[in-house]
């Protein structure tokens, strides 16, 4: 399609996707004022009416605005009120001799990183940046994940407004949480959000540092996608991209524990959606990485996965802890091979990979204090998961754990019947980042972070320790370290799956389990999408200590 035949489409109101070098964008744009001036130059620099700024509603360049007035030098730090998406909108009301005006821009996810200077690092966005503002006009300006903004002055400017220009994908809330415990509402919510700011064009693991897809930080993302917001198609299309771009015996995005989590949530998509088209349009690759799976199994049962041997980060330098959670993990992958290819029709591999599963689980191999490790081997059998969570899971619980896999040991603690001492974690280490300013989770956390350490959301006094540029480790130090990592999300679905109780028992909701557990909850409500429509429960605990529960089920929706 010529330029010509584009514009006359475009004038007769055709769809833009009807052109075939033309992509829509799934986001839609919010623009959003700053809530707080937190920070201003003072004395010659300080700025004219910066508190124009704060909570100003739409308006264009022009005259007839309140108008913030920088001069050379002056300084501004914004508060956008969250962890936002996007960039920043700057409308200009005035220069020096109608000229283009120099600034700097510095984006933060927290205060003090908009603050650092030299910037520190930048990674797969820019954070820092040296622009030219129009005379009359607006300017946009990023593209990253932020809360804070810092303005620098290199000539007189006067400000109308500077909005964040918020990018993300505008998609109903169709499940729901609440309790009677505020704090774990508001976690639920925090979970929901921080994945759905990941939802970008595919399913990212981070907003502001790896903007990529990373199959093994999707499990905890999709089992959050499907407790929030149901079937939606960012999961197969990410799942999809990385397998076309991992030809086989490649391992996905060169971890061979990858390529099982693939496997794994292909498993739960398929429980969840039974969408039989999609699992279909699998079969080639699921039979290669299956094959390619049995090959990874010793004579006497250990697994031999190759490549970068990875958990997640904290376990990376423990290789005892590494080799059992892995023996975990490909057994959990080869029991997920199986029963995707008996859904398939495909037997034979079916029992193969079953056979696989279980020469996996017969093989023990050595453990240290992981909780990551420990956690793995429960689920997959290995161990008795009361056991472990006795000796390992729950000896300083808020101890030792990832954002990642803080999910699969609160589902290894579930598995040992023990509620009350998961939704205890959820609270002190979760909750804790939420005490210390965020407003979604970080990619890695650590409680010891926390003495004499500044929140976030405030510029470190002297004496204190920042959170977030003093700590972190491995790839994520200082300001490198994301405050918005997907992978960070999955109380908002252990806390729909595990406390409302509700699980698919055949694929796609055509039966479903439901069995709360409260710990020590008096009551929770909730609304949990299926592809028939939306379950909702509400659960009480009576004066006897027996729970009453009122179920509403969609049309096509058994009780099992």
């Amino acid at each position: 399609m010529t330029n010509k035949q584009r514009a006359h489409a475009a004038l007769e109101g055709k769809p833009a996707d009807r052109d075939p070098l033309t992509v829509r964008d799934p986001r839609v744009r919010d623009l959003i004022a700053p809530v707080k001036l937190l920070w201003k130059t003072s004395g010659d620099q300080a700025p004219v009416d910066a508190e124009a700024l704060i909570e100003q509603p739409l308006v264009r360049p022009g005259k007839g605005n309140r108008v913030c007035l920088l001069k050379p030098g002056a300084a501004i730090l914004l508060d956008f009120g969250r962890e936002l998406h996007g960039g920043v909108q700057i409308c200009v009301a005035s220069t020096t001799g109608n000229q283009p005006a120099r600034v700097r821009i510095r984006f933060g996810e927290s205060a003090s990183e908009a603050m650092a200077d030299p910037f520190p690092v930048h990674g797969h966005a820019i954070h820092d940046h040296h622009v030219l503002l129009p005379w009359w006009g607006t300017a946009e300006i990023g593209l990253t994940g932020f809360r804070f903004v810092r303005i620098d002055a290199g000539d007189e400017v006067g400000l109308s407004a500077v909005r964040a220009v918020h990018l993300y994908r505008d998609l109903p809330w169709r499940g729901a949480f609440r309790c009677d415990d505020p704090l774990l509402n508001q976690i639920w919510q925090t979970g929901a959000y921080t994945t759905q700011l990941c939802m970008q064009d595919m399913l990212w693991d981070g907003i502001k540092r790896d903007r990529l897809v990373w199959i093994g930080d999707m499990h905890p993302e999709t089992m959050v996608i499907l407790s929030v917001f149901g079937d939606c198609d960012i999961v197969p299309r990410s799942l999809d991209w990385q397998r076309d771009a991992t030809p086989l015996p490649g391992w996905m995005n060169g971890i061979s524990s990858y390529s099982v989590w693939w496997l794994l949530i292909q498993q739960t998509w398929w429980r969840y959606t039974a969408d039989y088209a999609y699992l279909s349009a699998q079969r080639d690759y699921l039979a290669g990485l299956s094959e390619q799976l049995l090959g990874c199994i010793a004579a006497d049962g250990a697994e031999t996965l190759g490549e970068w041997r990875f958990l997640d980060w904290p376990s990376s330098n423990d290789p005892v802890a590494v080799r059992a959670g892995l023996q975990g993990l490909a057994a959990l992958g080869l029991e997920a091979a199986a029963e995707l290819a008996g859904s398939l029709g495909e037997t034979v591999l079916a029992g193969r990979c079953r056979e696989g599963s279980v020469r996996l689980q017969g093989h023990m191999p050595p453990t240290s204090a992981s909780k990551q490790a420990n956690a793995l081997v429960a689920l997959a059998g290995i161990r008795d998961a009361a056991a472990v969570n006795r000796e390992v899971l729950a000896v300083e619980p808020q101890r030792g754990l990832s954002t990642f896999y803080g999910y699969y040991v609160l589902e290894a603690r579930a598995m040992a019947g023990d509620y009350v001492g998961c939704l205890d974690v959820i609270r002190r280490y979760w909750g804790t980042m939420l005490d210390f300013g965020a407003t979604t989770f970080w990619e890695d956390f650590n409680v010891d972070w926390t003495q004499n350490a500044c929140g976030i959301d405030r510029l470190v006094p002297e004496g204190m320790k920042d959170i977030h540029g003093d700590f972190g480790d491995h790839c994520y130090k200082g300001f490198r370290h994301s405050l918005c990592h997907g992978w960070a999300s999955g109380p908002t679905a252990w806390l729909s799956q595990h406390v409302l109780g509700i699980r698919p028992v055949a694929p796609g909701f055509a039966q479903v389990s439901v069995h709360p557990n409260l710990g020590d909850l008096a009551w929770a409500e909730g609304a949990f999408p299926t592809p028939h429509g939306d379950i909702r429960v509400r659960h009480e605990r009576m004066p006897d200590g027996q729970v009453r529960s009122d179920i509403a089920l969609p049309e096509g929706v058994r009780l099992a």
